[in-house]
């Protein structure tokens, strides 16, 4: 039986996480992250709305108050998610009422960047992205 060098491991795990390839788990992935709530809520993520700030621990209804158009449930299916993934981190601290905080992981804090960046490239383009839809419907006619 042939010996497996750490190079040829490295090289068979970049094979099998393909995203361009159909059976890929990568792709899950990429599908969780590419939803827009993911996309919002870590942006947010203790940076506050103009996602300025460093990150920072946030509470559920600092969040919620944020996210304006998110539903309690879907925000609470998120992040339940994030933290599945390792994303995100929650912890209760029993005080009347119990106070919810979520804070973001090293593994998050590495996608936060990413999704503040995205969130910042969308708000600076949308009137481009706004004029290139209404030149090609227009030519669509």
């Amino acid at each position: 039986m042939p010996t497996t060098t750490a190079a040829q491991k490295r090289a068979q795990a970049k094979v099998e996480y393909d995203a361009f390839l159909a059976g890929c788990p990568s792709r899950r992935l990429l599908d969780r992250i590419s939803d827009k709530w993911v996309t919002l809520i870590l942006a947010a993520l203790g940076s506050g709305p103009d996602c300025a700030g460093e990150p920072r621990a946030m509470r559920y209804s600092e969040l919620a108050r944020l996210l304006a158009g998110v539903s309690q449930k879907m925000l609470t299916q998120t992040l339940r998610s994030l933290e599945r993934d390792g994303l995100v981190t929650r912890t209760v601290t029993p005080t009347v009422p119990v106070t919810v905080t979520y804070e973001l992981t090293e593994l998050g804090l590495s996608l936060h960047r990413l999704m503040r960046a995205l969130k910042s490239w969308a708000q600076t383009h949308m009137d481009e992205v706004l004029a290139h839809r209404g030149a090609y419907d227009r030519a669509a006619e």
